[in-house]
C-alpha cells in the first residue's frame, strides 16, 4: 500500500514536513503539487552546498533582517585583499571535487530571485565569522590600544611651570627670562677655552693648574665669598693662561689676581690687595698684584660677563625642585670638576646638568631627570651620562691623595656633609 510503503519519499514527505520545510534560509510550504519537491532532491542540494559563506549566496533572509535589506546592495567589484585572495585559493584547494559542483538553489516563490554578496555585518549574527574578518577586528583593536598607550605617556608627566610662584617677584625677571637663558646658552661658546690650551703653555702642566685651584678653593673658603666669586675665578684663569704664556713662579700670582677681579666684580665687600698678599704668604708685592691685574684685564679684553657653570646652576636647580641636600651635593660634585683639566671639554650648561643630575642619582639610588629638567637645561639623560660617569669616578677618589681641598670644604657642616655619601656606582654599568 502507499500509506505504508517506506520507499515511497512523497509519502514521507508530507507526514514530516506538513509545517514547511527550511532548507539555505528558505521556507518551501506544500500546498500545490507542483512545488513539491522529492526528499533525495532536496538532501542533494544541502550536502553538495559548500561549506564556505564567501561564495554568492542566495538573499533569503527570514523576516527577522527585514529592516537590514533595506540597504543599498553592494556592488559585485568589492575589493578583495590579498590575504583573503590566497585563503580563499587554499581553501578551494582543499575542497573535494563533489563540493566544487555549482550551486543548485531551491527556488521560493515567496521570494524575489535576488541575488548578492553577503555582508560582513550579517555573519557577526552567526558565529561562523571568516577569518580575515576576525584578523581585521583584532589588529583595529591592537591600533586602538597602542594609540591609547602612546597619549597615556606623552600625558605621563608635563612640563612644570617653575616660574608660576614668582610672577609678583620683579627680581625674579618672569617676564624674560627664558631670554635670559637663551642668551646664556648662546654666549657660552665664546667663554671657553680649548681643551688642550695647557700644551701651549712651556713651563707649567695641568698637575700644576689643578693645585692651583685646589688651593684658591680653600682661599674661597676662608675668605666666606660668595659661589659666584669662586667661579668667575677659575674662568678667568683658563682663559688667560689660554691666551698668555706664563712661567710656573708666575702661577700663583695669576690665582690671586684672578680672584681679586672677581671679587671686584661680583662681591658686596672686596678683599683688600694686602689680603691676598698675606694669603700667597708675602711671595709676590703689591706692584707685582697691580701689574698682573692690568696685564690680565686687557688680555681677556675686559670681558668679565660670563655665564659660569654657577649661572645655570640656580636655574636648572630650579627645574629641578631640588631641596637642600640634591643643591649641595650639586656644588659639590661640580666643584670636583673646577679642579680636573680634563672637564674643559664639556661646557658650563652640561656641566651643571650633569651636576645635578649624578646628585638625584646618588641619593635616590636610580636614574632621576625629569622633563622639566631636560626642557630647561636642553640635555638628555643620553647626553649627561659622559659627564656624570666621570663625576662618579671623582667622587670615588675624593679624600685620597693630595688635592683634598674640595673633599675638606664639603665634610663641614655648613656643607650638609655632602663629601660623605656614597657615590652614584650604578651609573658606572648603565648603557643607554
Amino acid at each position: 500500500m502507499a500509506g505504508s510503503d517506506e520507499n515511497n519519499p512523497g509519502i514521507i514527505g508530507q507526514a514530516n514536513f506538513q509545517g514547511g520545510f527550511r532548507a539555505g534560509g528558505g521556507k518551501f510550504g506544500l500546498g500545490g503539487g507542483h512545488n513539491r519537491r522529492a526528499l533525495s532532491s532536496i538532501d542533494r542540494n544541502i550536502i553538495e552546498a559548500p561549506p564556505y559563506p564567501y561564495a554568492i549566496n542566495k538573499n533569503v533572509f527570514s523576516e527577522k533582517h527585514a529592516d537590514r535589506n533595506k540597504k543599498p546592495p553592494i556592488p559585485a567589484h568589492r575589493p578583495i585583499t590579498r590575504k583573503f585572495a590566497a585563503q580563499m585559493s587554499n581553501k578551494q584547494q582543499l575542497i573535494p571535487e563533489e563540493a566544487k559542483k555549482p550551486l543548485q538553489l531551491v527556488p521560493n516563490p515567496s521570494e524575489s530571485e535576488d541575488y548578492s554578496i553577503i555582508d560582513v555585518e550579517d555573519y557577526k549574527e552567526t558565529d561562523d565569522v571568516p577569518m580575515f574578518v576576525q584578523h581585521t577586528e583584532a589588529m583595529l583593536e591592537e591600533i586602538d590600544r597602542m594609540e591609547e598607550v602612546e597619549m597615556e605617556d606623552i600625558a605621563e608627566e608635563p612640563v612644570v611651570d617653575i616660574d608660576s610662584c614668582d610672577k609678583k617677584n620683579t627680581l625674579a625677571v618672569v617676564e624674560y627670562i627664558d631670554d635670559l637663558y637663551a642668551h646664556y646658552k648662546k654666549a657660552e661658546s665664546s667663554c671657553c677655552v680649548p681643551p688642550a690650551y695647557i700644551a701651549q703653555q712651556s713651563d707649567i702642566n695641568e698637575r700644576m693648574r689643578a693645585i692651583l685651584i685646589d688651593w684658591l678653593i680653600e682661599v674661597h673658603y676662608k675668605f666666606e665669598l660668595m659661589d659666584e666669586t669662586l667661579y668667575l675665578t677659575i674662568n678667568l684663569i683658563d682663559r688667560f693662561l689660554a691666551a698668555q704664556p706664563v712661567v710656573r713662579r708666575r702661577l700663583q700670582l695669576v690665582g690671586v689676581t684672578a680672584m681679586l677681579l672677581a671679587c671686584k666684580y661680583e662681591e658686596v665687600s672686596v678683599p683688600v690687595v694686602e689680603d691676598f698678599i698675606v694669603i700667597s704668604d708675602k711671595a709676590y708685592s703689591r706692584k707685582e698684584v697691580l701689574e698682573m691685574e692690568k696685564l690680565m684685564v686687557n688680555t681677556l679684553q675686559f670681558n668679565l660677563s660670563v655665564p659660569t657653570p654657577y649661572v645655570f646652576m640656580r636655574r636648572f636647580l630650579k627645574a629641578a625642585q631640588a631641596d637642600t641636600k640634591i643643591e649641595l651635593l650639586s656644588f659639590y660634585m661640580i666643584e670636583m670638576c673646577l679642579v680636573e683639566y680634563e672637564m674643559l671639554k664639556f661646557p658650563p650648561s652640561l656641566l651643571a646638568a650633569a651636576a645635578i643630575f649624578t646628585a638625584q642619582c646618588t641619593l635616590c639610588g636610580f636614574q632621576q631627570w625629569s622633563k622639566t629638567c631636560e626642557w630647561h637645561s636642553n640635555y638628555s639623560e643620553e647626553q649627561l651620562l659622559e659627564c656624570s660617569r666621570l663625576m662618579v669616578n671623582f667622587h670615588q677618589k675624593s679624600g685620597t691623595g693630595k688635592l683634598t681641598g674640595v673633599h675638606r670644604k664639603y665634610s663641614t657642616s655648613k656643607y650638609g656633609y655632602a663629601a660623605k655619601t656614597d657615590p652614584a656606582n650604578f651609573l658606572l654599568g648603565t648603557r643607554f
